[in-house]
C-alpha cells in the first residue's frame, strides 16, 4: 500500500468517525430538547391540575349547595302543605262552627215568638245582630286623616314636616 492510500483511508475513518460525533451530538441537542420540552408540558400540567382541582372543589361545593337548597324547598314544600292541611280544617271547622251557630240562631229565632211575629211583618228571614249593627254604621265622606285641620297646610310635602321638629 502506498502512502497516499493510508492518507486516504485515514481521512475517510477520520470523515466517518467525525460524522459519528457530529450525528451524536445532534441526536443528544435533540433529545435534551425534547426533555425541556416534555418537562415545560408537565408544568404546565401542574398548574392546570391545580385549576381543574379547584373548579372541582367549587362544583362539589356548588353541588352540595343545590343539594341543601334542594332539602329546604322540599322542607318548604311540605310546611306548605301541611298548613295548607291545616287551613283547610281550619276552615272546615269554621264552616261546621258556623252551621252550627246559625242552627241556634234559628232555633232561637223559631222559640221566641216575638221574632215570629215580626218575621211574619217583615215576610222575611230575621237578620242576626251582627247584621243589623253592620247595617247601621255607614261610611263617612271624609275620615280625619283627609280633613286638614283648621289653619294647616294642604300641601301634603309639609304635613309631615312635624316629624322633623
Amino acid at each position: 500500500m502506498s502512502t497516499s492510500t493510508i492518507w486516504i483511508v485515514i481521512a475517510a475513518v477520520a470523515a466517518v468517525l467525525l460524522i459519528a460525533v457530529l450525528i451524536f451530538a445532534v441526536s443528544r441537542a435533540s433529545r435534551r430538547r425534547r426533555e425541556r420540552h416534555a418537562e415545560e408540558i408537565r408544568e404546565q400540567a401542574r398548574l392546570e391540575t391545580a385549576k381543574v382541582e379547584r373548579r372541582e372543589a367549587l362544583a362539589q361545593e356548588t353541588a352540595a349547595k343545590a343539594r341543601a337548597a334542594q332539602a329546604e324547598a322540599e322542607v318548604k314544600a311540605a310546611e306548605a302543605a301541611r298548613l295548607q292541611e291545616r287551613a283547610a280544617k281550619h276552615q272546615s271547622d269554621a264552616s261546621t262552627s258556623r252551621e252550627q251557630l246559625h242552627e241556634q240562631w234559628e232555633r232561637a229565632n223559631d222559640l221566641d215568638p216575638k221574632v215570629k211575629a215580626d218575621s211574619n211583618k217583615a215576610a222575611g228571614r230575621p237578620t242576626s245582630d251582627r247584621d243589623a249593627a253592620w247595617s247601621d254604621e255607614r261610611p263617612t265622606d271624609a275620615t280625619n286623616a283627609e280633613v286638614p285641620r283648621q289653619g294647616a297646610s294642604v300641601n301634603y310635602r309639609d304635613a309631615d314636616s312635624w316629624r322633623s321638629n
